[in-house]
């Protein structure tokens, strides 16, 4: 397989027609989604995985397909997306998030994959500065963040998703490019 760039377990490449099942059987996972109003169906990963072919070409970057070198197994993806939602403050901007299969849970395959990641994004990308976000009740990925460096600098309210909903309260992280 060919990567775009590696960390000690973890190969990062583009996404190809076979990664489509194993990513929709993901996305329709209710734990993996617990931090989004929903599930996914197979339509909408389609959708997800021509967006993100489609931002690697006008960026550069995206939410890269991640396999275990060991054995090549796709285990989800670990990336930077360009977001530019309309009504958050901190937009348009580099993006890094993650989500990974049950299976490849609680092996610190995220908090490798996105150290990576920022290095990736900083050095060869000239990033000035990386953001993330998740709902103020995921604290898994929360930790991640704060485990790859990144600082809180606020919350907020997501504009995509019902006020009112468990969901709605975000945290805000960031981290600046010192090079």
């Amino acid at each position: 397989m060919k990567y775009l760039f590696q960390s000690q377990r973890l190969g990062f490449r583009k996404w190809t027609a076979a990664d489509t099942a194993p990513m929709a059987a993901l996305n329709a996972d209710p734990e993996v989604m617990e931090f989004f109003p929903s599930t996914q169906t197979k339509e909408q990963t389609l959708d997800f995985l021509k967006r993100v072919d489609q931002q690697f070409r006008d960026y550069g970057h995206c939410w890269y397909a991640v396999d275990t070198l060991a054995d090549g197994d796709f285990i989800g993806f670990i990336g930077l997306a360009w977001n530019a939602q309309e009504g958050l403050d901190f937009t348009p901007s580099a993006e890094i998030g993650w989500r990974l299969k049950k299976a490849a849970w609680g092996k610190g395959y995220a908090t490798e994959g996105a150290k990576r990641c920022l290095q990736y994004g900083f050095e060869e990308l000239k990033l000035p500065e990386i953001y993330s976000f998740t709902a103020t009740v995921n604290k898994r990925s929360e930790k991640v963040m704060q485990k790859i460096g990144m600082k809180k600098i606020g919350e907020f309210e997501h504009p995509l998703i019902a006020e009112g909903h468990v969901l709605r309260r975000h945290v805000l992280y960031q981290v600046l490019n010192n090079k």
